[in-house]
Formats: structure tokens, sequence, C-alpha cells
């Protein structure tokens, strides 16, 4: 429908743009309409802030809107993400001291969505004081650059700089936005469905929700399980997005880049969730200093940024021992890079046989090590995990620690991500050259397929954070 009116519309800029508005309020409102006035506020003070900031000399007030923007953005998320977990945080801590302190939490909803698009909306304003853009003359365009369905709820994170202008000069799909869209909605639906949906109810789901139950072969496939049915519902989740939008004539940024072919810690972070990390690069990491300041606090700054990570993730202690687990393998392999001296990329052999295959298989598997600290969800339910990693034996029968279809499906991931590093570009192109007819029908029918086949739905990961 929403595709329908877009091109009912495509000869008028302002009406198709408020029905994209509206069609996005609309989806957002189907989770819970009552959360679409924290939407409205972030957008609202932001436009005006920016508005403000950019007719504006005066530093000191152009620092006080930013901060106001900061506040306020910052605030709304602080409060829904992060409030009860410092009510418990402290009421346990005050316990350990002998205080018994009688404070219970608010029990506040997490909104769908708002650690997506408060990095949105703080990106403008950030930029603006920055003076690397110009306020938005349109406030039409900027609630829909703040709301645009698509990547609402879960990404990938849009810079004002990159979406502004596709709405200035307001484009209708091309044959080409409609090839690439249906590409990328089938391959995203491929992942998220049949890799990622089945893989975690096999595999990953089972282990995690009773890890006492499984030995070492079982643990192993669990904890790979989930790294790919992480990978596969978000990078899913994010290649349906871009396609979508590519189907309304609109450019999302890549957010996967087969991380799982990383040569290095540092590689992989360059390769996985690109545009979040590439939002704590500009507005964290190169603000501290960057590697600018020396190795010392290169290594201080690194480690900032990966806490920050983990927090942006969830309010809960895994996801900040996750952070520094990570922040401190990437400052490892940062070390080793210079220890060891770069080489020229000429001199790295690109063929899937060699030296870069024992880089990956490394890469990956450090990576994985902190898997199940992000899975978990207290400490007793990651040693009981780590307990089932180092027991040989299994209380069940190995056809449930280790399904038939869990099995298969972990291989066709494997293989999937072989495919997509070295046969991905050839597989577009030969796409590209169908018919669009024999394009359409292929996607409906694919389409169709996923409607019959497919288990029962499950949430987008992603949704949660």
């Amino acid at each position: 429908m929403v595709f329908l009116g877009n091109v009912v519309l495509s000869r008028h800029a302002v009406g198709r743009k408020c029905f994209l508005l509206a069609a996005s309020y609309f989806f957002y409102a189907q989770w819970d309409p009552r959360f679409l006035g924290l939407i409205w506020i972030s957008t609202a003070v932001d436009w005006f802030v920016g508005k403000s900031m950019s007719a504006s000399q005066d530093q000191r007030k152009r620092k006080w809107l930013l901060w106001t923007s900061l506040t306020i953005n910052l605030g709304l998320l602080g409060t829904f993400k992060y409030l009860d977990f410092f009510i418990d945080s402290a009421v346990a801590l005050l316990g350990t001291i002998g205080f018994q302190a009688d404070v219970h939490t608010l029990g506040l909803i997490l909104p769908v969505g708002i650690s997506f698009y408060t990095f949105q909306t703080l990106s403008y304003t950030i930029d603006i004081y920055q003076r690397r853009i110009k306020a938005h003359d349109s406030p039409l365009d900027f609630a829909l650059f703040v709301a645009f369905f698509p990547q609402l709820v879960a990404g990938p994170i849009v810079r004002a700089r990159d979406f502004l202008p596709q709405l200035a000069k307001l484009s209708t799909p091309t044959r080409e936005d409609l090839s690439l869209g249906m590409y990328s909605i089938c391959s995203g639906l491929f992942k998220k469905v049949i890799l990622a949906d089945l893989i975690g109810a096999t595999l990953a789901q089972p282990f995690y929700n009773n890890p006492e139950q499984y030995g070492t072969v079982g643990a192993i496939a669990g904890i790979y399980g989930f790294a790919f049915q992480l990978f596969g519902d978000f990078a899913g989740y994010s290649q349906i997005a871009i396609g979508c939008a590519q189907l309304l004539g609109f450019r999302l940024p890549q957010n996967f880049d087969n991380p799982f072919m990383a040569r290095n810690n540092l590689e992989i972070w360059r390769r996985w969730h690109i545009t979040l990390l590439t939002w704590f690069r500009d507005y964290i990491y190169i603000p501290l200093g960057g590697s600018r300041q020396g190795e010392a606090k290169t290594y201080r700054n690194i480690m900032i940024v990966n806490l920050v990570s983990g927090v942006w993730h969830g309010a809960a202690i895994n996801y900040l021992l996750w952070g520094a687990v990570d922040g401190i393998t990437i400052s490892c392999s940062r070390f080793y890079q210079r220890i060891r001296g770069r080489k020229a990329k000429q001199d790295l052999p690109t063929d899937f046989i060699g030296k870069i295959w024992w880089q990956r298989f490394v890469t990956f598997h450090v990576w994985l090590l902190a898997m199940p600290i992000f899975r978990t969800n207290s400490l007793e339910h990651l040693a009981e995990v780590g307990r089932a990693v180092v027991r040989w034996d299994s209380p069940i029968p190995s056809h449930q620690w280790l399904p038939l279809l869990g099995t298969m499906l972990l291989v066709a991931a494997f293989l999937q991500t072989l495919v997509s590093e070295y046969q991905g570009p050839r597989l577009r192109a030969r796409w590209a050259t169908f018919p669009p007819e024999l394009q359409g029908g292929i996607f409906l029918i694919f389409l169709g397929l996923l409607g019959a086949f497919a288990p029962s739905t499950t949430p987008f990961l992603y949704f949660q954070f």
C-alpha cells in the first residue's frame, strides 16, 4: 500500500512526503501509539534548536542550545532505558552496606527504536553546532527524516546530511532502485526467516534457555548458533530496511559488510553495525582525541567507546562487561598490528586458501568468545554456559542438543557468508540483468514461499535495544 501510494503521488512532492510521514507514524503506532509523543518531542526540540543554532553567531548561545538538545534527548533515552536499572542497582548497593531501601522501580516500557532515532536527531544538532551542515528549511522534511519507517525501529542510523538532501531533491524510484530493492529484501528475509529464526529456534534458544542440560558439543553449537542468529536477524533487518527504502526511491547507508570475514578485530567492527560504529567514531572517539594524542590515550578512547557501545545496547551488567571485553580485544588487535607492522594491501593474499584464512578464523573466534556475555542475562547464567562448554557428557540425547535441521542451517549460514564475500557483487549484477517481469515474479514467489513455510513470527532481536 505504501509503495502504491508513493507511486501515485510521485509527481506531488509535498503530498508524497505527507503520505510517507503519515505511513511512518501509523507504522510506529502499531506497536504502541502512546510513544509517538516521544518522537514528536525529539522532532520538535531538535527542529527548533537547529534553526536557532544555525541563525546565531553567539558561541555561548549555540553551546547552550546544543546542551538543551543533548539534555532532552538523552534525558528521555536515559529515563526509559536506564532509570529502572539504576534504581535496582542503588537498592542492591545500599543493601550490601546494611541499608534496606524500600524503593520500587517504575516498570517503564522501553519504546521501540528510541536508541536509533535519538542518535539520528542528535547527529543533526551536533553537525549544525560543528558547522558541518545548516539547519534544514522544511519541518516536514525533518519530521520525515526522524520517523522514516523502514529504518525507524532498528536502523540503519541515518545522518541528516545524507537523507535530507534526498528529500530536498525528491526523485521517483528508478528501475535500478526497484531491482536492487527487491534483491535486498529477498536477501534480508532469507537471513532473518530461514537462517536467524530457525537457527535460533533449533540451536541457540534451547541451549541458552537450559545450558545445564548440554555438554561441550551442544554448547558450542548453541554459541555458534546465536552468533549466526544475531547476525542474520540484524543484518537481515538492515537489508530489508534498505530494500524497502530503495523501492520508495531513497538510499540508506550500508550497515553490514560480511563482518565474519574480517581479518582482525579492528576490521570486524568496521563491518558490523557500520552506522552505529561510525556514529561513535565521529561524535565520541574523535572528539576525545581519537588516535592523535599518543598510544595511551588512543587505547583509553577505544575502551570508552566500547563501554558506551555496551551501555547503548542495554541497562545490564552483561552489556557493560561485553563492551569491556570488546574494547580489550580491539586494543590487543591494534597493538598486534603496530608490533607486526602494516603491510601494503597488495601484499595481502586475496584468495580464500592461504594466510588470510587463518586470520579470519582467529578473528571470528575471538569475537565469538564475547557472545555468551552478550546473550546471557546474569553472571550465574554466564557461569552455567561456561560449565556446559567444558562438560563432555550431556544429560539429554544427542539428537536434541545437535538437531539435524539446526546443523544443516548452521552449515548453510557459513556457506552464505562465503558466497556473499566472494560472489555477492556478481550475483547482484546477474540479478540486475533479469527482465523486470521476471524479477517481480521471483520476488512475489519468494514472499509466498516464506509465508507458507516460515516458522512462527519471531520479533527482531534489535527491537529490544
